[in-house]
């Protein structure tokens, strides 16, 4: 005797269910005889093609499930998706032929696969071809379908892009931005980035600089306490993240082939368990250590409400290196870089990276990229003007401005005409936060404006070195600055919308970020 099908949602609202009651709802469904069909994507701009997409898949079967990615993990650039979770999800619920809809709190369909087990996974004619997704995740998506006795099947019909068409006819960008878009479009801007990209590839590179653990430590404000003037908070978590070139070596890891970290961890409170346990899996550590001395170690203390920090705590040692360190360290990076692409100088400033280091970086370099970071233990002290040559530097406003003297000049002359005198490189980034980035080729003498993608920040954290890793081996491969920048900015919205160093910038979101917002 089959069971009975459960009732049929009647109003766009009763049709979303969470992806665990979908999955009972088809488990009985299919006891009962029916056949469950699932569809799986954004549906942001809801248009013709989705509507023939969903017709065809209802009719591989007899009841049909649709579930969309949450907000949170759709990654199709600034501003999307235009639609809340909520909106696109009853917006679906509201087609006749639509059973059920669900949100999909993952970043990846297996997710939802593994959880509704549909006898068919319906997908567009666009993914077809595996190796024309540009996700990679087609195939895997097959093999759990498949695990769970379904068949992936694919539509064919009438197709639109919802990215094209948000970009053609809704007016989602600053104007700015949107011009500069249009002049990317119109310039092949997509498949020269794209290819790149690819060019770096096979790319060794090598990241030279300070190992550094961010704890984040989530405390609730109480008040002000009742007989002193101190602000009392009440803990309630915390998370700790290999941070420092150990993060930025992590978002290097799925553009390039290879990667190895040259760096200083303390001989006491290492956190080197921690460290190796964060690295992927083509990224290596070559460590040396300081003898009575921790690893840096930076608390932030962050209301968890909006990931607001309060203040933070530095645990470091940052007198220069003994000599003994010096010259071993020395030799480690002459060995290393004789092989590499790249190298990477992630300067902290927190007395790693010496005079004499310095000298061994610019000598030795097949190509070097710098960044001379100034923050709150080395304000004022860690300037690029250490540094007498290098092929790339990347540095913030402040940074560049700290480093020229100059609070009010236009950034655009410190970076064309300031910054030159004062460290031999041909080719320079400024990052300017909200503003975007400015980039200055001193072989053209042309300096060229970058807006901004996002204004939707969780967390700054680490976003100025996503943007410096990933663009210096675009650099060294011969790519033109506006594009490196357009990806470094495009970088740099992924990582402020990443916590601390939970997750890294990433190939695939970043080839998905762009071709978004440039078809």
């Amino acid at each position: 005797m089959t069971e009975p099908s459960p009732p049929r949602a009647t109003s766009p609202r009763d049709k979303i269910r969470s992806i665990h009651d979908l999955g009972v709802i088809t488990e009985t469904l299919k006891a009962a005889g029916e056949t469950v069909v699932l569809a799986h994507g954004v549906f942001d701009l809801l248009h013709l093609g989705h509507v023939r997409h969903l017709e065809q898949a209802k009719s591989k079967g007899t009841r049909l499930i649709v579930t969309i990615t949450a907000d949170k993990f759709v990654n199709k650039g600034p501003g999307r998706p235009i639609f809340s979770e909520a909106f696109r999800a009853e917006m679906l619920g509201a087609l006749s032929f639509v059973d059920y809809v669900g949100i999909n709190h993952a970043p990846s369909a297996e997710t939802v696969l593994d959880e509704i087990k549909p006898n068919i996974y319906v997908k567009g004619s666009d993914y077809e071809n595996p190796e024309e997704d540009i996700t990679g995740k087609i195939s895997s998506e097959r093999m759990t379908v498949e695990k769970h006795g379904g068949q992936l099947v694919f539509t064919r019909d009438i197709t639109f892009s919802s990215s094209a068409l948000i970009n053609r006819y809704l007016d989602v960008y600053d104007p700015p931005l949107r011009d500069l878009l249009e002049q990317m479009r119109a310039n092949d801007g997509l498949n020269r980035m794209l290819s790149l990209i690819e060019r770096i590839k096979d790319y060794r590179v090598v990241l030279v600089g300070d190992a550094i653990i961010d704890e984040y430590s989530y405390v609730r404000p109480m008040g002000k306490a009742a007989k002193e003037n101190i602000l009392a908070s009440r803990f309630d978590s915390r998370e700790i993240f290999a941070g420092g070139v150990v993060a930025a070596a992590n978002h290097l890891a799925t553009f390039c082939r290879e990667i190895e970290i040259i760096t200083c961890l303390g001989e006491e409170d290492s956190y080197e368990e921690l460290i190796r346990s964060s690295l992927r899996p083509n990224v290596k550590l070559t460590p040396l250590y300081r003898k009575n001395s921790p690893t840096t170690r930076k608390c932030r203390f962050v209301d968890p409400a909006y990931t607001r920090k309060l203040f933070e705590v530095y645990y470091f040692e940052d007198s220069p290196l003994e000599a003994e360190l010096e010259s071993e360290l020395d030799r480690v990076i002459r060995d290393k870089v004789k092989n590499a692409n790249v190298v990477i100088a992630t300067d902290f400033g927190h007395g790693m990276i010496t005079p004499h280091i310095i000298d061994v970086l610019c000598e030795c370099s097949p190509f070097l990229a710098v960044n001379a970071q100034t923050n709150a233990g080395n304000q004022g002290y860690n300037l690029i003007s250490k540094y007498h040559r290098a092929d790339f530097i990347c540095l913030d406003a402040p940074e560049a401005r700290l480093a020229v003297a100059d609070r009010f000049s236009d950034i655009a002359d410190i970076i064309q005409r300031k910054l030159p005198e004062m460290v031999d490189v041909p080719r320079i980034i400024i990052t300017h936060g909200q503003h975007g980035c400015i980039t200055f080729n001193r072989a053209t003498n042309e300096v060229t404006r970058i807006p901004a993608f996002t204004n939707q920040v969780v967390d700054t954290v680490g976003a100025g070195d996503a943007f410096f890793v990933v663009t210096a081996p675009l650099v060294c491969a011969g790519g033109d600055l506006d594009a490196a920048g357009f990806i470094g900015n495009s970088a740099g919205a992924i990582k402020v919308g990443i916590v601390g160093h939970r997750t890294s910038v990433e190939k695939i979101p970043l080839v998905k970020f762009l071709t978004a917002i440039l078809k």
